[in-house]
């Protein structure tokens, strides 16, 4: 039902820009150019208003979601990892700094950076025609970051902070666009999703640029049949960058055809945003080495499962 609604809305845009695709058509460019800059304007829509959505849930609940987390402790796992579906970009900073001050434990952690979806469901929803892949990610990126956290709980110890008072901690860390995490102002809420929408229009222009080139000029197709268990592990390392872009990136990519859909989980699985950067900066490095090496083996181990029973 979902899907058929955003096709009809995708139809009556198409209607909306034909005048805009008509002068951009028009343009002395080759047609790759000229489809992606046509398809990367009609996303822009459905992006912003998914994104002042995602801004009226962060306002409204974000505070309420951060405040169960710091009172479950060891089962903040599954709280973790629910909310982390969300497309909040700074879910992942939240738990690397609850993490860094041992207010939840190494399995939540993991479990909200596996979980993480930062720009996947905006883009997925909206472009009507693979939308269906919501529930699949969505549920896959849910199971595996709900065993995974409660393993690694299991296997170590978690250290948990006996503070009097967990209620309130202070995050002074950043989201993308440069806006801050905690609780901000009204103005934001319309604010930050033109900030976001238009950054987000930026990255996916560029990669859908790049990958209708090599679409237009390269055997892709042939090239992901042979190398479809290679993939997975090259998409986790690529998700290890800590920038939304990299989950814009892996998701155009998707869509397009350029990877298969084993190698995309492992780098969506393996992407945690910024939330990477927040802890090699505040946590112990060692520590920090053991938790991105824990998120790249279950990414990898993942995405290759995923390519086995496809």
């Amino acid at each position: 039902m979902l899907i058929s609604i955003l096709e009809k809305i995708n139809a009556s845009y198409e209607t909306i820009f034909a005048p805009i695709d008509g002068l951009i058509e028009n343009l002395p460019a080759p047609d790759w150019v000229v489809d992606a800059i046509c398809d990367s304007i009609h996303l822009v829509p459905f992006l912003f208003v998914v994104f002042v959505i995602i801004e009226l849930i962060e306002y409204y609940y974000a505070d309420r979601v951060n405040v169960l987390l710091k009172k479950t402790g060891k089962s903040s796992v599954l709280v973790g990892v629910l909310a982390s579906i969300i497309p909040q970009c700074g879910f992942s900073v939240i738990a690397s700094s609850l993490y860094t001050k041992r207010i939840i434990t190494a399995g939540c952690l993991i479990g909200v950076y596996l979980a993480t979806s930062d720009e996947t469901i905006p883009i997925l929803l909206a472009t009507p025609a693979k939308a269906y892949l919501i529930i699949p990610i969505v549920g896959i990126k849910i199971f595996i970051g709900i065993i995974a956290g409660y393993m690694v709980d299991f296997l170590c110890k978690p250290a948990i902070s006996d503070g009097d008072d967990v209620s309130y901690t202070e995050i002074s860390e950043e989201g993308c666009c440069k806006h801050g995490i905690e609780h901000g102002s009204k103005r934001e809420l319309v604010v930050h999703p033109v900030m976001h929408t238009l950054n987000v229009f930026g990255f996916i222009l560029a990669i859908t640029l790049i990958l209708n080139f090599c679409l237009e000029s390269f055997p892709v197709t042939e090239m992901i049949a042979g190398n479809k268990f290679i993939q997975p592990i090259i998409a986790s390392f690529v998700g290890l960058i800590p920038n939304c872009a990299i989950s814009i990136g892996i998701t155009m990519m998707l869509i397009k055809g350029t990877i298969t859909f084993g190698a995309a989980m492992s780098g969506l699985l393996s992407n945690a945003g910024l939330g990477l950067l927040v802890l090699l900066k505040n946590n112990d490095f060692k520590d920090t080495l053991r938790i991105i090496l824990i998120l790249l083996v279950i990414s990898i181990v993942s995405g290759i499962s995923i390519e086995f029973f496809l």
